[in-house]
């Protein structure tokens, strides 16, 4: 059965132990878990950072075999105006099992997706159930999230999880999986997660599907399975606009787009990167960074990319020269 599921299933932690990153915020968490003093929580922070699979892992550990029958998980899929608040979460918060003791567990994932309404009605049952209900409140932005909600709870920020932490659990995977792959197709995996641990696992797991049986995982297939540009191919662009003529960068960057199946806007986020590193006088880089921002909220606009790739060339060209 396991052998079928998704590997960002299947190899989801099943305790605080198996939890990649964040040890500050798991230390914190494990001492409420000793003392039995778990007070409403919100986890926040951006996608793939650990934060369903750490208070699975906490619900795990504390409730075991009782699980399911001690916590109520509602996700993104659910329905989740006042109709669920009202009838669902009151219902399950407002009773207590018979033959458990100890308070059970609400799971709220993807809250920032709620109505105003229903989070203004979860306040009052979250206040009046306290007694033998907990909240664990999850949110990609807090923003959208009523501050009197956020108020009731003890806050954890998951912020995106360093390349050590994402390496490692991937060395984990790729061992358990006797996976081949090569030391620079796992250092290209690890960058192109940008902390994200899902989307790692996911790409792993794609590449791992697409090579022949015995062939190990290299570089290119990583940015292919992505749709990244390749490192050197940002490298021959930057250096097109900067040194060549505005005819020859514009046909390096068309016929790169062509070949590789690239688009112009995942071409700019690597091109941000390159710029940030390279030595420039700090208002030239501004200049170019303002200037390829306008592009590409252009391009989110409806902007056609012919028109806008000319436009990068003359960012480029304008702010050097």
């Amino acid at each position: 059965m396991d052998d079928n599921l998704p590997w960002i299933e299947k190899y989801r932690p099943a305790s605080l132990n198996d939890v990649s990153g964040h040890e500050g915020v798991i230390k914190t968490i494990r001492r409420f878990v000793e003392n039995k003093q778990i007070p409403h929580l919100l986890f926040y922070g951006p996608p793939g950072t650990g934060k369903t699979s750490t208070i699975v892992a906490v619900a795990r550990e504390i409730y075991g075999p009782n699980y399911k029958n001690m916590v109520l998980e509602l996700n993104a899929s659910d329905d989740r105006g006042i109709d669920v608040v009202r009838n669902e979460i009151k219902t399950f918060a407002s009773t207590q099992q018979i033959f458990s003791k100890g308070f059970k567990l609400v799971i709220l994932d993807e809250a920032d997706a709620m109505t105003n309404v229903a989070q203004n009605a979860l306040r009052r049952i979250i206040e009046k159930y306290s007694a033998h209900t907990r909240f664990c409140i999850i949110a990609n932005y807090t923003h959208k999230l009523n501050p009197a909600l956020i108020s009731r709870c003890t806050r954890f920020r998951f912020s995106p999880l360093t390349s050590d932490a994402v390496r490692s659990r991937c060395q984990d995977v790729i061992a358990a999986e006797s996976i081949a792959i090569t030391p620079t197709a796992l250092d290209a995996l690890v960058t192109l997660a940008h902390g994200d641990m899902r989307r790692a696992l996911n790409v792993l797991q794609a590449c791992h599907a697409r090579v022949e049986r015995g062939t190990p995982i290299d570089e290119k297939d990583i940015y292919d399975c992505v749709g990244s540009p390749d490192p050197r191919d940002v490298q021959r662009i930057l250096t097109s606009m900067l040194k060549e003529s505005w005819s020859t960068a514009y046909d390096v960057i068309t016929t790169l787009k062509r070949d590789k199946g690239l688009a112009l806007a995942d071409i700019l986020q690597c091109l941000t990167d390159e710029v940030i590193t390279l030595e420039l006088d700090q208002t030239v880089r501004g200049k170019i960074l303002s200037g390829m921002a306008e592009i590409e909220w252009r391009l989110s606009s409806g902007g056609t990319e012919k028109i806008q790739t000319s436009a990068l060339i003359g960012v480029i060209n304008e702010a050097v020269h």
